[in-house]
């Protein structure tokens, strides 16, 4: 049998006859074997081994990239399909659905494993063989594995990273022109691809069509992010990979296992800090430029609007018309109301607006996103003057003394709104008076009538009439 054995693979078969001489010869066995018998025996060997084996790996794919390969004490997650030399399976990650997730190196695992683990790179795939010296030894694990078994292992690490790391940055695009830097305490919307290390997607808000919003270095959302994303640019596209005790730790989330370091790609929309105020920057201004715009003016002027990263939302131009308002009455958000200040005809500006003084956190369905900083090109076209702030008219030149009777004109004591409304469009038509510019002209009217009116029947007599500078304090907007 000894020589017989000389040259066998495991899982070879056979047939061996031996004579008596190289057997149990004239003796033979007492009760068992006869004298001179010839042996027949039908082999199949299992397993071998030799007391110089060492740990054997054989890489049977390494992927093009490999940034980094374990180290002793690393930690690794992988999975596996364990077999004996003769390929019966004894154990499989796989068939639990779960990784094996240890520390290498550290006398966690048996040591053919924590040897054979060493200088993976994830994704890469290797069988591991190990003797049994270096596996259960001779009285195997108790339970499937026997004594002095040989182990091979079909390996695929998924993870791998140190309790030291911090998290790596890989800068994949940043803009050239890059005013501004995120800081503890900005608000950001980023989109973003989250992965684990195999390339594994788990959440992507491209898939939801909005950004992730949120405040930066404040503890909002998982620390190897709050790190991640400060520093960025506008615009700026990044790679972020942190390792679980800044991610999602032991315990992992939804689709995210236990242990992962987690890889994401994120591209920053925008980003704004509450205490931001409105930026303006002029690009053109006439030699000519006395007049400059005042609350209560009427405008007229163009406009292109944008999101910080070029996205087009409006456009007067296109609509062939220029965009009117009267400046100070809330007609636009307060962020435009604040940037229209102090330009004069002719001139051309930048204006970027932070959400708070936009449309804020919810934005327009539709049309604006939440928590969006807007860009305003604006050119102002027309300036009309406006009047003092708290009148809705004004006269030209000196005030009749006669004024209540001017207006009755049917001398009963009393004035309607027909007549009322009939003089003042007289005065301005003759160049007498001017009303607040930009205002639908009956209903200013009607609303200085009403304020006349104090009683509110509907007619005003001598007593209620007075004039602006008449008023004893009261909050009305006057003649």
């Amino acid at each position: 049998m000894d020589q017989a054995l000389v040259g066998m693979c495991v899982n070879e078969r056979r047939f061996v006859k031996i004579p008596p001489k190289l057997a149990y010869g004239s003796e033979g066995v007492p009760g068992v074997i006869p004298p001179n018998a010839v042996l027949h025996f039908d082999v199949l060997l299992i397993d071998l081994w030799n007391l110089e084996d060492e740990v054997q790996v054989q890489t049977y794919f390494r992927p093009e990239k490999c940034p980094r390969t374990v180290q002793v004490s690393d930690f690794v997650r992988y999975h596996y399909n364990g077999t004996f030399l003769d390929g019966t399976l004894f154990d499989s990650s796989h068939n639990r659905m779960r990784t094996y997730d240890t520390y290498v190196g550290i006398g966690w695992l048996i040591p053919g494993m924590d040897q054979g683990l060493l200088g993976m790179c994830v994704g890469e795939k290797r069988i591991i063989t190990i003797p049994p010296f270096l596996a259960y030894g001779e009285d195997g694990d108790g339970k499937e594995i026997p004594g002095q078994a040989s182990l091979v292992f079909d390996v695929v690490l998924l993870d791998l990273h140190n309790p030291k790391d911090g998290i790596a940055i890989e800068n994949q695009l940043v803009p050239e022109s890059c005013e501004r830097r995120s800081q503890t305490g900005d608000f950001l919307r980023y989109h973003y691809n989250g992965t684990l290390l195999d390339g594994t997607l788990f959440d992507s808000s491209y898939s939801r069509n909005r950004t992730y919003d949120t405040y930066v270095g404040k503890g909002y959302v998982i620390a190897g992010m709050d790190e991640g994303l400060l520093g960025v640019c506008t615009g700026e596209k990044r790679r972020i990979i942190i390792p679980p005790h800044l991610g999602y730790g032991e315990e992992g989330r939804g689709k995210i296992p236990g242990s992962a370091v987690l890889v994401f790609d994120i591209h920053v929309v925008d980003f704004h800090n509450p205490s931001d105020s409105v930026s303006i920057t002029v690009h053109y201004k006439p030699s000519n430029c006395t007049v400059l715009s005042k609350k209560g003016d009427y405008l007229k002027y163009h406009y292109n609007a944008s999101l910080l990263d070029g996205t087009l939302l409006d456009s007067t131009h296109s609509l062939g018309k220029t965009y009117n308002i009267v400046l100070g009455s809330g007609q636009v958000v307060l962020g435009m109301d604040m940037g229209l200040q102090d330009m004069c005809v002719g001139e051309r500006r930048t204006v970027v607006i932070p959400p708070h003084l936009g449309y804020g956190e919810d934005g327009v369905e539709g049309e604006v996103p939440g928590s969006a900083v807007l860009v305003f090109d604006i050119e102002l076209l027309e300036l009309v003057s406006g009047l003092p702030e708290g009148y809705m008219f004004v006269w030209n030149g000196e005030v009749s003394p006669n004024l209540f009777e001017e207006i009755d004109q049917n001398h009963d004591g009393e004035v309607i709104l027909e007549e009322f409304s009939e003089y003042i469009q007289t005065q301005v038509d003759t160049g007498k008076g001017k009303l607040a510019p930009g205002f639908d002209f009956e209903k200013i009217v009607k609303n200085m009538f009403t304020n006349q009116d104090r009683d509110g029947n509907g007619k005003v007599t001598a007593e209620e009439f007075k004039l602006k500078d008449q008023e004893a304090k009261e909050e009305h907007d006057e003649l």
